[in-house]
């Protein structure tokens, strides 16, 4: 006589694997953690306040840039009000400089005004001007992530550099190309409207000249405004009752204070916290990185958790001069090959060549999610083949997630403690961790995890914070809480800048983004705004490596400026335009790619998907619609470079009208 597990099978039913049921057993935890931070802030990404939009003035306080030299600045020659230039780049990271410097070796800059770089910051460096915590590293190995290495000629002193050598290359990039006398710091543009009959852009500059003296308003016309504005540049705070009355003091991570601390970005011995009882308020990367710093000289640090993050081995070592000579910078066109072979191993593409990087973020393949993969081909937009996808996946991540899980145990004494750290959620939800010294630091009496089970600090007071009715006494705040998504505004490119831009006819970008979804051409470039082009990751190809993503974008920029102006000849100037057919078939393509990117829906609340703003589902049809517009070029990184190379090549610049005017 047949068994019942025989008989079911036997109708048609399949006897669930032990994959199958560890699947179904994580799927329910990583529901319940994600619903329990949904249901305790409801407000998703509103429980946030940009530190520059807060109300308390001791909050907005703490977004000044303490690092900007105004003396040295001033000196400087005055940037005259009413001047016009070829290029304006919004930006002075890596992103800015990239595009400046390609637009230089294109040869598209001919005389010393035709390029203008404008950033808030004091300097160049981007996220590593503002950015100076201790313990800050690159989480992307340094021979990948610093440009112009090979250029430049030098050789990173560790494998995943320091956050002060990274700013060190930014401003050694700076130097090579001479980019210091093309740049205008303690500036924000404010405005940038199109003019239809002169074919300009104006933008409305800002510039601070430092406390002691006014501000100066300058008017900048520019034939092309391109925005290199980061995704790590707006620090944010949550909405914690009583934050500023706090009586000691506070600063965000973003804007460490090291007059507070004690040492230096070079030199991570914060002396001045011995003896204080300290509070950091997140555990993400920078909570990650600058924690076992503190805690190596506070009396006593309380670490404030709302979602642990995954931490995995880094495996940090110096740089081998002989190794770096005969395997690494070894040949010309180095690392961008390193940077393609990087990338192709993380998602799967195709290659002979053997890992180069070889770290630990090649081997955690679920991160396939967030990026794409050819492995699978195009996913099918409909239910059967999304949850095949889906689950394929989450199979995918099981041994990923039980590796960082095994870690904490393996590292962290005590079980309850453990217990606490372990992250519950997809690999892909949030950017994984790597650090080699921070799971350690909880074994240490005088660090203390306060887990708010998902919710968060509740209120602050002049003596401290409190959680779940416990007031912890606090001697000084650390803000660990993050930048702002860049899915604000839904990830429209003028909200990312700060920026009121306004194209043909005086229409706003952001009014378009809103009413349409994201519509762009190859995520570079949109219909009504002629000769403006962003850097910007939706409706693009997209990498774990920064640089690698915005190299990609910057070259199909810069091909396309380049043969526009090739059209105009010499004398004449080009207007570059997308037209309505050509991003509406682009976004055609992103609508195509969009399935494979459903995993994303389920994460917990964070920083990729808004708090969760992201992850609920559409009202109806034409919301749906519109949201499978904020897709990437699923089949990964790669092939997409492959992709835009073919395009460049062809010359033709299908998808924008390119006129030429008398110079």
């Amino acid at each position: 006589m047949a068994s019942a597990t025989e008989a079911s099978a036997g109708a048609g039913a399949s006897i669930p694997s032990e994959e199958d049921l560890k699947l179904h057993t994580l799927q329910q935890k990583y529901t319940e953690e994600a619903t329990k931070r949904l249901q305790a802030r409801p407000e998703l990404d509103d429980q946030y306040v940009a530190l520059k939009d807060s109300e308390e003035s001791r909050v907005q306080a703490l977004n000044d840039d303490i690092w900007v030299d105004h003396a040295a600045l001033n000196a400087r020659p005055l940037i005259p009000d009413g001047s016009r230039c070829k290029f304006v780049v919004l930006g002075a990271g890596f992103g800015g400089q990239m595009l400046a410097v390609e637009l230089i070796k294109a040869g598209l800059v001919k005389g010393p005004s035709d390029l203008l770089i404008i950033d808030g910051a004091g300097g160049f460096g981007g996220t590593w001007w503002w950015n100076r915590y201790p313990g800050l590293h690159c989480d992307v190995e340094s021979y990948i992530y610093m440009p112009y290495l090979e250029e430049t000629g030098y050789m990173p002193k560790f494998k995943y550099a320091p956050g002060h050598e990274i700013l060190e290359h930014a401003q050694r990039v700076a130097s090579h190309w001479n980019l210091n006398e093309k740049a205008l710091f303690r500036s924000t543009i404010t405005a940038a409207s199109w003019d239809d009959d002169k074919n300009l852009w104006t933008l409305n500059v800002v510039e601070s000249r430092g406390p002691s003296e006014e501000k100066r308003q300058l008017k900048i016309q520019t034939e092309y405004f391109l925005s290199a504005f980061g995704i790590l540049h707006t620090p944010q705070v949550p909405k914690v009752p009583g934050l500023a009355s706090f009586a000691g003091p506070m600063f965000h991570t973003a804007r460490w204070d090291y007059s507070i601390s004690g040492g230096s970005p070079e030199n991570p011995q914060v002396t001045g916290l011995e003896g204080k009882r300290v509070g950091i308020l997140g555990t993400g990367a920078t909570a990650v990185q600058s924690i076992p710093h503190i805690a190596k000289f506070a009396k006593e640090l309380y670490v404030f958790q709302r979602t642990p993050s995954a931490v995995y081995e880094r495996g940090q070592r110096p740089t081998d001069p002989e190794e770096w000579k005969t395997k690494i910078a070894y040949k010309k066109g180095w690392q961008l090959e390193r940077m393609a072979n990087y990338s192709a191993h993380m998602i799967g593409h195709p290659t002979d060549q053997p890992d180069m990087v070889d770290d630990e973020s090649t081997k955690l393949i679920a991160i396939r999610a967030q990026l794409g993969t050819p492995v699978w081909g195009i996913v099918q937009p409909t239910p059967e083949a999304i949850t095949e996808h889906v689950t394929r996946l989450l199979k995918l991540n099981i041994p990923c997630g039980e590796k960082a899980q095994a870690r904490v145990d393996a590292i962290v004494k005590d079980p309850e403690t453990a217990a606490k750290l372990k992250a519950w959620y997809p690999l892909w939800c949030k950017r994984p961790t790597y650090n080699d010294e921070y799971l350690q630091t909880f074994n240490q009496p005088n660090v203390h995890l306060v887990d708010t089970d998902g919710k968060g600090v509740d209120a602050a007071n002049e003596r401290g914070v409190i959680v779940a009715g416990k007031e912890y006494p606090l001697d000084i705040i650390i803000l660990g809480t993050g930048f702002r998504t860049p899915l604000e505004g839904n990830g429209c490119p003028a909200v990312k800048m700060g920026v009121d831009v306004r194209g043909r006819g005086g229409r706003s970008f952001r009014e378009k983004w809103d009413a349409q979804g994201a519509t762009t051409l190859h995520g570079v470039a949109t219909s009504g705004f002629p000769n403006l082009f962003f850097l910007n990751a939706i409706q693009n190809g997209s990498g774990f490596n920064w640089v690698f993503s915005a190299a990609t974008w910057i070259r199909n920029i810069v091909g396309t400026i380049s043969t526009a102006e090739k059209r105009a000849g010499e004398g004449g100037r080009a207007v570059a335009e997308v037209t309505v057919p050509g991003e509406e078939e682009w976004a055609g393509v992103m609508m195509y790619h969009a399935a494979a990117l459903a995993a994303q829906s389920g994460c917990t609340p964070g920083y990729t998907n808004a708090s969760g703003s992201f992850g609920k589902p559409p009202k109806d049809q034409a919301e749906m619609m519109k949201m499978a517009r904020f897709s990437i070029w699923s089949q990964g990184l790669n092939s997409y470079c492959q992709m835009l190379e073919d395009y460049q090549a062809d010359g033709s610049l299908k998808g924008y009208e390119v006129t030429t005017l008398a110079g």
